[in-house]
This record gives structure tokens, sequence and C-alpha cells, in this order.
């Protein structure tokens, strides 16, 4: 696994323990850097900030272009690794769109239901699909 994939995965737990604890988006992204145990990557902290920054619009697109499925409705893992993606996809000039929504996918199989992958591959190729009319 890459050092980015690694930093994908602890930004996604990150992610997911703040949502299940309660907190503001990457609410413990401060006791994991202060814990640094496993270390926190710069990417990491880039991912959760990200996210963090431009939740309230990752949300709106992720619950207008879902088809059958309201946010609330997701898997947690589900929403966060989607969150991640849009956020690379959309906001993250330096990962190409192909890695995003791969690495993404690749999250889901390794980390959620057998269904997964293809939800997050269809809901993040819709969204790159419809990138340049986003206004992102």
């Amino acid at each position: 696994m890459s050092a980015r994939s690694k930093a994908r995965k602890r930004a996604l737990d990150v992610l997911y323990e703040s949502e299940v604890r309660g907190l503001a988006v990457g609410g413990t992204l401060a006791e994991r850097l202060e814990d640094n145990d496993p270390p926190v990557a710069e990417f990491t902290v880039s991912l959760v900030e990200g996210v963090s920054t431009h939740i309230t619009a990752i949300d709106d697109l992720l619950s207008t272009h879902s088809v059958g499925w309201t946010l609330d409705r997701m898997p947690a893992v589900d929403r966060n690794i989607l969150r991640i993606g849009v956020y690379e996809l959309l906001y993250d000039e330096q990962v190409p769109d192909v890695v995003a929504v791969s690495e993404a996918v690749a999250m889901a199989r390794d980390l959620s239901t057998d269904e997964s992958p293809a939800f997050v591959n269809g809901l993040l190729a819709r969204l790159l699909q419809l990138k340049p009319t986003l206004g992102v």
C-alpha cells in the first residue's frame, strides 16, 4: 500500500471516529496528532481539513446525486469514503481524477460491504461527469 493510500485510510479513520463520537467532521484530528501513534501524515491532515472545510458542499453534492440513498442511510464508512473522494475529485488539484475515484473504490472494496465499491464508483463517476458544470 502506498504512503498516500495509507494516509487516505488514516483520514477515513479520523472522519469515521469523529462521526461515531458525535463530534464535528474531523473533530478527532487534534487528538490523533497529539497521540501521533501511529503517526499522522501531512496528507492525512490535508484530507481531513479539506473535507471539514468543504463538508456542506460535499454533503449537498452527495445528497443531490445519490440515487435511492439519503446521506443518513449510507453506511458511515461509505459516507466518509465518498467525502474523501469528492474532496479529492473537486478540490485537490494535485490528485488526478482517476486516482481519486480509484482510491475511493479500493477503500470501499477493502473496508465496506460487497455492494459499496459499485455504489462509490457510480456516484463518483457521476460527479466526475458533472465536474465541469459544478462550478467548483
